[in-house]
């Protein structure tokens, strides 16, 4: 404050400038914003922390050689203000910008002139339309017509090329699409992983055209010289526009006789080649054709056909990454959830459902193995979490889960509490919940007809049993904590027998578990539909779950494991499969 109390001449103008209206900063003489207002700030979409320091052209690049530039650099070299109203892309505005240089940096204010720039438009676009002779408004509206169509291209073209993850088809729904709007015909040029080139997409106007094209394509990566438009495209990566193709063009550019004779009946014209470049990586290239009565591509139609590359490259690039993480996740999958064992009158039907939307995989799991003194055993299980991460640590978890219970012989409780130890002994970073059951059976109970079932739970939701008589059981035992803490308490088992005509439903709690909706309605509904599943085939009875209770989509990962008992007595049933057993040293005769 001055003597007599009265803020500082400086501190007033900081203030008035911090309170404008309008748009202000103050450049710096290396292209740094040296002050922004806060009205400038929010203008840009930014905060005033955010820019204050950091260069303009690094910050909005898009300024670059653009007439903000020119503004900016004008004035600071000539010393005179200026001005300049342009439209700036990246906040879809029109903005008038002043400039002006003082002791302090250039300052800019600028305004919003987006909805004065659109009445002008509409204003002078209303003014012309009156104007306008007859054949002008007519070819005015054969351009609106043609700007249409091609937007519709784009459209279509995204859409047809990001709805399949197949390349070869993605590209030949390309080439369909850009014939005839675009060009007489089109061939589509892709580069494999291993560096060779296709011509995939093949697409003429003209049907009667259509086998010289094919003819003609098939020599024509091995017969194009390095200058020839789709080489100097995937060389350079730049388009290749040919207006009017010569035949010493046409000699300069194809290496053999052949492959020139095959083009002649194809009579081209005029001849564009476009990259197909995204994230920096070529995947090819794709050649628009036309004959002498269509003659040189317009200038709409190149404009059309650049952005249209764009968005097959990026279409392609999303394709092959959807490819290669599918292939990892269904390897992950495969190794991580094999089938079951389908021993002797039992039989095992399996489900998974992923959470994880493109990546068919998870941290939920099942088992199902034989013990070398012939007991089976099931395994259900869920780690933390839902995507790769999950199911690496989840192959960690059930490879001791099947390690620990293969060797120990131990009942179901014992392999619970010797596989939390070693999660923990091992420093395996994760916490899971598990069910394991075995199917039990003496000399005496295999004479009787009957199996018994020992289970133990860490912290997993019970099985249901579905007895003969359609009645449903909870089995329901002591449940311990998940695994992975290191529990140094009890661990109890349950057991039950398991009547012949039984069906053992094992489930994670993706199955059941909603947001909203209390858990115990949500096993009612589980059970209801297991109690109405009388006469259905075990696999059928799988689908059907996965399909009533997941009818919103699958809010977690979901693992199912079902076990039906047939009679001991009598044949497998054919609807249960063959009998699968691996090999297990040991087993008894």
């Amino acid at each position: 404050m001055t003597p007599d109390g009265t803020a500082p001449t400086g501190d007033l103008l900081v203030q008035a400038v911090e309170g404008m209206d309008r748009p202000l900063f103050v450049l710096d003489a290396d292209w740094r914003f040296r002050y922004v207002n806060p009205a400038g700030a929010a203008v840009l979409e930014r905060t005033v922390a955010g820019l204050v320091g950091h260069r303009i052209w690094e910050e909005f690049p898009e300024a670059v050689d653009g007439p903000f530039e020119e503004l900016y650099r004008g004035v600071r070299a000539t010393g005179e203000s200026g001005s300049t109203e342009a439209f700036f892309a990246p906040l879809g505005r029109w903005f008038r910008a002043d400039a002006f240089l003082t002791g302090a940096g250039l300052v800019v204010t600028y305004d919003d002139v987006t909805l004065r720039r659109r009445t002008e438009e509409e204003r002078a676009a209303a003014v012309v339309a009156r104007e306008l002779a007859a054949a002008e408004a007519a070819a005015a509206a054969e351009r609106a017509e043609t700007a249409a169509r091609h937007l519709v291209l784009l459209g279509d073209i995204s859409q047809a090329m990001t709805s399949t993850t197949d390349v070869d088809e993605a590209v030949a729904r390309f080439a369909d699409l850009v014939v005839p709007r675009l060009a007489d015909w089109c061939l589509v040029s892709v580069i494999d992983p291993d560096g060779t080139r296709r011509d995939v997409g093949r697409a003429h106007s003209d049907p009667a055209m259509v086998q010289a094209m094919h003819r003609y394509a098939d020599l024509r990566v091995r017969t194009n010289r390095p200058n020839a438009p789709v080489p100097t495209a995937l060389s350079q990566g730049r388009a290749v526009v040919i207006p009017h193709l010569t035949e010493a063009d046409v000699v300069a550019m194809t290496a053999d006789e052949e492959s020139r004779a095959a083009l002649a009946p194809l009579r081209v014209s005029a001849v564009a080649t476009f990259p197909l470049l995204a994230r920096g990586e070529l995947f090819g290239a794709f050649t628009l054709v036309n004959g002498p009565e269509r003659g040189p591509h317009t200038e709409d139609e190149l404009r059309t056909a650049e952005i249209a590359s764009r968005r097959a490259a990026l279409a392609l690039d999303n394709a092959r990454l959807a490819n290669a993480a599918q292939q990892v996740a269904e390897r992950m999958q495969h190794s991580l959830l094999s089938p079951p064992v389908q021993p002797d009158r039992l039989e095992l039907a399996v489900r998974y459902r992923p959470a994880t939307r493109g990546v068919a995989i998870g941290g939920d799991w099942y088992d199902a193995f034989l013990q070398p003194d012939g007991d089976t055993v099931l395994v259900i299980g869920d780690v933390m979490g839902h995507d790769i991460e999950a199911a690496a640590a989840m192959g960690q978890v059930k490879t001791l889960v099947r390690g620990i219970a293969f060797d120990r012989l131990e009942e179901p409780a014992g392999v619970l509490r010797r596989v939390d130890h070693a999660l923990v002994g091992l420093a395996v970073p994760t916490m899971a919940t598990a069910l394991v059951c075995r199917v039990e059976q003496d000399e005496a109970d295999r004479a009787a007809g009957l199996r018994r079932l020992r289970w133990a739970s860490a912290g997993h939701p019970d099985p249901m049993l579905l007895l003969p008589d359609g009645t449903v059981r909870d089995l329901s035992a002591p449940v311990g904590p998940p695994l992975g803490i290191g529990w140094r308490g009890a661990r109890a088992d349950g057991q039950a027998i398991l009547p012949e005509g039984a069906t053992l439903l094992l489930f994670t709690d993706g199955l059941f578990e909603r947001r909203g909706v209390p858990l115990d309605e949500g096993r009612e509904q589980v059970a209801a539909l297991l109690a109405a599943s009388g006469g259905r085939s075990l696999s059928a009875l799988c689908d059907d779950l996965l399909a009533e209770m997941l009818r919103e989509g699958a809010e977690d990962d979901v693992a199912v494991l079902a076990v039906r008992a047939h009679p001991m007595q009598e044949e497998r049933p054919a609807e249960a499969g063959p009998e699968v057993l691996r090999p297990v040293l040991g087993r008894p005769a």
